[in-house]
């Protein structure tokens, strides 16, 4: 794979050592002369010491023949001018970090793959292991719906009852679906009769995020309440 990457800083450098450990054919272009110069010492790559925001420094890249574009660098107007020169290239796969999530809509509108500021997702994620220990792994979704991994306690509501069962007695919401479930190193695919087991790890969506009610069904409520004090 032809990837050109924007921005050789701590996001860059590392993308820089998958993609040249895998051997893909990669172009970086870097603003700073001396990160520009210690990236072509140190990885197989061609190095570009240019501003990525003009058509030039793309074309020199090669971006008429790249299969792929990743901006890493710190200014979103730096990664969103990066994005619009890919389109006009028609370079078929674009992906882009974002600094600021107000900017996350217009990226999005540009049809743009994006990952919010790491630095951001690495604080709320250990905000999470504090706030609720017992979630393992989340991701976002439109509005407050949320993708989780959550550990089922023995005491919990829905520990020994199937799904069906859960549904029809209202422990499990109807906004809240049990995705997968992980157990003894294995991965099922819940149907309405399966159990929830306790220490299940069971990956849940919920429209309502992580609101204490959804949580308490997994882990029980003097659990869920514990965790956030």
């Amino acid at each position: 794979m032809y990837i050109i990457v924007v921005g050789a800083g701590d996001i860059g450098s590392q993308l820089l050592d998958l993609a040249t450990r895998e051997s893909h054919n990669v172009v970086v272009i870097e603003k700073d002369e001396t990160v520009a110069t210690d990236v072509a010492q140190n990885y197989d790559c061609l190095v570009i010491n240019r501003d990525a925001t003009t058509m030039d420094a793309l074309e020199d890249a090669g971006g008429d023949q790249a299969d792929a574009i990743i901006s890493t660098t710190e200014s979103d107007a730096t990664n969103i001018m990066v994005m619009l020169l890919a389109q006009e290239l028609a370079i078929p796969s674009q992906v882009s970090v974002v600094q600021n999530p107000e900017h996350m809509s217009l990226y999005r509108q540009l049809g743009v793959n994006v990952l919010e500021n790491p630095e951001h997702l690495i604080a709320e994620y250990l905000y999470r292991a504090v706030q609720r220990p017992s979630i393992k792994d989340f991701m976002h979704l439109s509005g407050d719906a949320e993708i989780f991994e959550i550990t089922v306690s023995e005491d919990s509501q829905i520990a020994g009852q199937s799904l069906a069962a859960a549904d029809d007695t209202g422990i499990l919401p109807d906004d809240v679906r049990a995705v997968a479930i992980e157990r003894d190193r294995s991965v099922l695919l819940p149907q309405g009769d399966t159990k929830i087991q306790s220490g299940d790890l069971v990956t849940v969506f919920s429209k309502r995020g992580f609101a204490s009610e959804i949580i308490n069904v997994f882990v029980g409520e003097e659990a869920s309440v514990s965790a956030v004090k």
